[in-house]
């Protein structure tokens, strides 16, 4: 099936202590499967929130999401957590490893969540950390406690592939790679992957940018010649 996204009149609205914060505000675009998509916009414009209702970690207050099909906005929480388990992988900002297991045993414990998971160590190969698997977390670099943390995503075998700034807390170099290895996954296995950044040097790579402000899209860029990660300035 393929896994188009459809957002239709949009909205999110937090309410705290009898105070409304509309958070996203009537916002429609699409993505094709197997798109690179950079969300853009500033702290508060909505990036993580757009995220969160995406990966079926919140619901929508008005409008319909629409995942290769599955109707987000009409599943109820069990609904919403197997969408999670079988269709989203997250990639965050810090890794969320385990550090009293190895990077292998730390994807391992993704076949407890879904049944058709990629092999571990075909994964690990796959980020180039196969003769890393048996460290532990404090053993790996930064970078390369990312790259396990995305092999993690990766070896659920979903559909879509999460990003909350997933190169923040890294340098230039790192995240350069961490990117470009994000990318390649997007062409070589046609996973759609949507990264959420304020850092607007990354639009030129992206085959598509929404740019958030306030909770609304300011504007939606297409790249028909998207740039490689190693060829704009960071």
């Amino acid at each position: 099936m393929e896994q188009r996204i459809e957002f239709t009149g949009v909205s999110k609205v937090y309410v705290s202590q009898g105070v409304e914060q509309r958070a996203l505000d009537d916002i429609s675009f699409s993505i094709d499967e197997g798109e690179f998509v950079i969300i853009l916009g500033q702290s508060g414009a909505g990036k993580s929130t757009l995220l969160n209702l995406l990966g079926g970690m919140d619901q929508v207050t008005a409008g319909e999401i629409q995942v290769g099909g599955v109707a987000l906005h009409k599943l109820n929480e069990n609904g919403l957590a197997a969408y999670r388990a079988k269709q989203v992988g997250f990639i965050f900002q810090f890794y969320n490893l385990i550090p009293t297991l190895t990077a292998f045993e730390n994807i391992s414990l993704i076949k407890e969540i879904v049944k058709d998971s990629i092999p571990v160590a075909e994964i690990l190969e796959a980020v180039g950390l196969g003769a890393h698997m048996n460290k532990f977390p404090p053993q790996l670099s930064g970078g390369e406690q990312q790259r396990v943390s995305i092999a993690r995503a990766l070896s659920k075998n979903p559909a879509l592939i999460l990003g909350d700034e997933p190169t923040g807390a890294l340098d230039s170099m790192t995240g350069i790679q961490i990117l470009t290895l994000l990318k390649t996954m997007c062409r070589e296995r046609q996973k759609t992957v949507i990264i959420v950044t304020h850092n607007s040097a990354l639009a030129e790579c992206a085959d598509k940018v929404i740019r958030l402000s306030n909770g609304r899209i300011k504007e939606i860029i297409c790249n028909d010649t998207p740039k490689e990660m190693d060829e704009i300035s960071w």
